[in-house]
């Protein structure tokens, strides 16, 4: 039997000064998958994560978080999204656990649960010994770690992460993505990438956008039937321009 769905969102459409930036895009996403975006700069990506995590009203469509409408019934809606967005909204003159339980605090967790919220994400991120650190004294790996932390603090049952490993050494990269692949097991994670090998390691499904439609949907072994993700990129997306002209 099918996951449930706890992300969808149907025929999204998003204007810029009368440009049509995000063109009628549909996508779900169940419970356990890891759910990677790809496209090239400018197709749409940001702006398509800026509108399934509330930060950004689609001009058309609908997105229902856990049967939760995102416009109608916004507050429920967001309670059910961690964000991570690709510069994370650290204050890097705080400590971390001050910076966590702000977050916790504007996520609206109860007093009596805030100890527990703070322990079990520093504990997911590899933060316990961290804690009492300012932030700006942090590498920039351990930086990426609180930014997911404040993400899932809450335990949203939907973590979105725009280019989690951007800016990363090899070491960082290692650690980040065995993070993700934890958090797939319990969340549904919607992953924005430029890093193909990424989405190959870590995702069970796909979706390109180009010039801000969807032009392809499909599970990561459908995809690699082509070849390696890469090769399978070049030539859905080239497919697609050809098409086009």
């Amino acid at each position: 039997m099918n996951a449930p769905i706890t992300l969808s969102a149907h025929d999204l459409t998003r204007r810029h000064d009368n440009r049509l930036v995000v063109d009628n895009v549909s996508l779900e996403l169940r419970r356990g998958e890891v759910l990677g975006l790809l496209g090239h700069n400018g197709a749409g990506k940001s702006t398509t994560l800026q509108m399934l995590t509330g930060a950004l009203p689609p001009h058309s469509g609908q997105i229902t978080v856990c049967d939760f409408d995102l416009r109608d019934q916004p507050m429920q809606a967001k309670a059910c999204i961690g964000f991570l967005p690709e510069h994370p909204p650290l204050y890097r003159d705080m400590r971390v656990d001050d910076y966590l339980l702000f977050a916790a605090r504007l996520h609206r967790i109860p007093p009596a649960k805030l100890a527990d919220a703070l322990a079990l994400a520093k504990q997911r991120c590899g933060l316990q010994t961290s804690g009492r650190k300012i932030i700006g004294t942090l590498s920039k790996g351990y930086q990426q770690r609180v930014g997911i932390a404040q993400a899932i603090i809450h335990d949203p049952a939907v973590v979105v992460l725009d280019e989690p490993t951007v800016g990363l050494d090899p070491a960082q990269i290692r650690d980040v993505r065995a993070l993700i692949r934890e958090l797939g097991d319990s969340n549904s994670v919607i992953l924005s990438t430029h890093l193909l090998n990424e989405v190959e390691s870590l995702c069970d499904r796909v979706v390109i956008l180009q010039k801000g439609r969807l032009i392809y949907s499909g599970s990561s072994a459908e995809m690699l039937s082509n070849g390696n993700m890469e090769e399978a990129f070049l030539l859905i997306t080239e497919n697609e321009d050809a098409t086009a002209s």
